[in-house]
């Protein structure tokens, strides 16, 4: 465990190369959580994550004989960028072993930094290993991405400027993934702000990895106990959650955040932290690439009620479709899409298929407008 001070010693190493990042309340979510809500943003640190603290205050420690063969690491992303970073600022070689899915925005970014970047296995577990083995052949130092005390306490001086910005905090709400963030931080708070509650949000194995920052099975040995110790609650949010999460953060706060760091904003509109009093959400990484973000926005709008994709049918006559979206434009909706399928045994014999894509207000606008669709004669299905 990071004594009080190790993660003290850290916070002085990363004087003048870590930012002190901000901390902004937010009305929008304070409104919708019914409690004052604080924005910790991490995404706006060097290289787009809180990985930078525990790289840096690591690579600080190491002895010379440990410095000789370089640094190797293994990470999703955000935690090879900042190791490559840091091991560039020390003047140390750097390996980075990241998963053949990893996001490329990050792949580039961490070459864009002098590593050697080596894309192996299909998930951090197996890229671990590799790098692991690595070490084993070459003498390099393994710079663990939560596995490490040096690593645990750098991540630690979050929970210290949060006391210091945030003193009224009576909930602190923290991504879990190994844990080295969520061990580090609750360390700190425990010593410098002990009333307040920290509680981890993991993301749920339900398909699509948004959150793939912290896209990891199980919580290590070392911080698995410390976790357990400390944490007041862990609970899951799912990609739709973390999606609404970031499409909002965007629009109402303009802040942009990865899945990973959304899913402690995902768990507060979920209703899933309980407690009354103010809260502080740390939006612990920034790093989406464009692709991504893409796909996200399309999806969060479309759980937020604000994209309507449906199936009808008209009579196959000139004039008949042009009827439909006149009435359509009636009710205030924008029409982005429309797609004709005049076969197929779901479509009546003298009538062609519409598929719509519609720009609505919310989820209220979209019933309405399915509702006077049917009322206008329309046999309506909706896709999403």
């Amino acid at each position: 465990m990071a004594a009080p001070a190790d993660i003290d010693r850290a916070r002085e190493r990363l004087v003048g190369v870590a930012r002190v990042t901000p901390v902004f309340r937010s009305e929008t979510l304070s409104r919708l959580a019914g409690r004052e809500v604080q924005l910790k943003a991490e995404n706006l640190q060097r290289t787009g994550s809180f990985k930078i603290r525990g790289a840096v205050n690591k690579l600080a420690t190491l002895a010379e004989a440990e410095r000789q063969g370089g640094v190797v690491a293994a990470s999703a992303g955000n935690h090879a960028q900042a190791v490559a970073w840091a091991a560039r600022g020390a003047g140390l070689r750097a390996t980075i072993f990241v998963p053949q899915d990893a996001v490329m925005a990050k792949v580039e970014a961490t070459r864009g930094y002098g590593a050697d970047v080596r894309m192996v296995g299909e998930n951090l577990e197996e890229a671990v290993g590799e790098a692991q083995r690595y070490v084993e052949e070459t003498g390099a130092t393994f710079v663990h991405p939560y596995e490490d005390e040096a690593v645990i306490a750098g991540q630690g001086t979050i929970g210290l400027e949060l006391a210091e910005q945030v003193p009224e905090a009576k909930t602190v709400i923290v991504p879990v993934g190994g844990g080295g963030l969520a061990a580090g931080v609750a360390q700190a708070l425990r010593a410098a702000l002990p009333e307040a509650k920290v509680v981890g949000v993991r993301s749920a194995r339900d398909g699509f990895a948004l959150a793939d920052g912290i896209a990891v099975k199980q919580p290590g040995a070392l911080t698995g106990p410390l976790l357990e110790e400390l944490l007041a609650d862990v609970v899951e949010v799912s990609a739709v959650d973390i999606a609404k999460a970031i499409v909002l953060l965007l629009e109402r706060t303009k802040l942009v955040v990865e899945g990973a760091g959304a899913v402690a904003v995902a768990a507060l509109l979920e209703g899933k932290i309980a407690g009354t009093g103010s809260v502080v959400a740390l939006l612990s990484g920034g790093n989406i690439d464009a692709s991504t973000l893409i796909t996200v926005m399309r999806h969060g709008v479309t759980a937020a009620g604000r994209h309507l994709v449906v199936r009808t049918a008209v009579p196959d006559r000139p004039g008949e479709l042009l009827e439909l979206l006149q009435l359509v434009a009636a009710e205030r909706v924008n029409v982005l899409s429309v797609e004709h399928r005049r076969e197929g045994v779901d479509i009546p014999i003298g009538a062609t298929g519409i598929e719509l894509t519609l720009l609505t207000r919310d989820e209220e606008h979209c019933e309405a407008l399915l509702t006077q669709m049917r009322g206008w004669g329309y046999e309506v299905e909706r896709l999403r």
